[in-house]
Parts: C-alpha cells; structure tokens; sequence
C-alpha cells in the first residue's frame, strides 16, 4: 500500500506514503490502519491541524524530520519533548509547541484533494474538533 485516503469532517485527500524516506513511521502506521481520532486547530504552529496523542507510544525514532512541514505534509511527532501527535499543515507552517520547536516525521504527503486544505484547516479553526480517519485506498 503506498496511498492513504484521509478524511477530515467533509474532506476527503488522498496522500503518499513517503515509503523511501520514512520506512518505518510508514510501516507502524500502517498497522494502526483503519485509525480514527479527533483533530483540531494547531494554532501554536500556523496554519495546521493535530492530532494530539498524550503518551501513545508508536514505536519509531526519528526519520525524515523537519519543523517547517509544506502545505499538505503530514508529520508524525513520535513524542518527547512533548506529546506524541500527527500535524497536518495546510499552509504555512512551523512545527512548535510551548517547549520550543519540534521536529515530526514527514511521512505522507498529500497528493489529491489539496485545493480543498486551506477550507479543512479555516474549518477546524472555526468550528472546532472535526473527525479525522486515515484508511487504505
């Protein structure tokens, strides 16, 4: 499997897995799949939405990591210097939390549904917690 089909409320994406330069974030989280949660505004980090995951433990290091994801990039914070969560920037971005600058694991990029992310993300900023689901296509 190397596409993921994500949605958020009413928006549907489809995004890559970045199976070369994220192995194994790839790998474990294929094996959450299907996986359900809330997201909500990342207001700390620009235009982005997280899904914060407290202590949940997913088993990986860090690999291909950045601070400043692209519109579209998912990251994956394994956890550390604070919780472990997902972000997922549909604009600009630069991965932070109350303890300073974090880098997450860029490991899907989204490659269908783009044109729909600034309405997911001004969405979730405005109405609040929306469902996100991530599923194989």
């Amino acid at each position: 499997m190397s596409n993921l089909k994500i949605t958020v409320g009413p928006h549907v994406f489809v995004a890559r897995m970045e199976l070369e330069k994220a192995p194994e974030t790839c790998r474990v989280f294929q094996s959450f799949l299907p996986f359900k949660n809330q997201t909500i505004h990342s207001r700390w980090s620009g235009e982005a939405v997280w899904v914060p995951l407290g202590d949940f433990t997913f088993g990986v290091g860090f690999e291909n990591h950045t601070c400043h994801p692209s519109r579209g990039d998912i990251l994956l914070y394994p956890g550390g210097h604070s919780e472990t969560e997902l972000l997922f920037a549909y604009g600009s971005s630069s991965f932070a939390s109350k303890m300073g600058a974090l880098a997450g694991n860029h490991f899907l990029t989204v490659i269908s549904g783009q044109e729909h992310l600034e309405t997911m993300g001004k969405m979730v900023l405005w109405q609040g917690a929306q469902p996100i689901h991530f599923e194989a296509v």
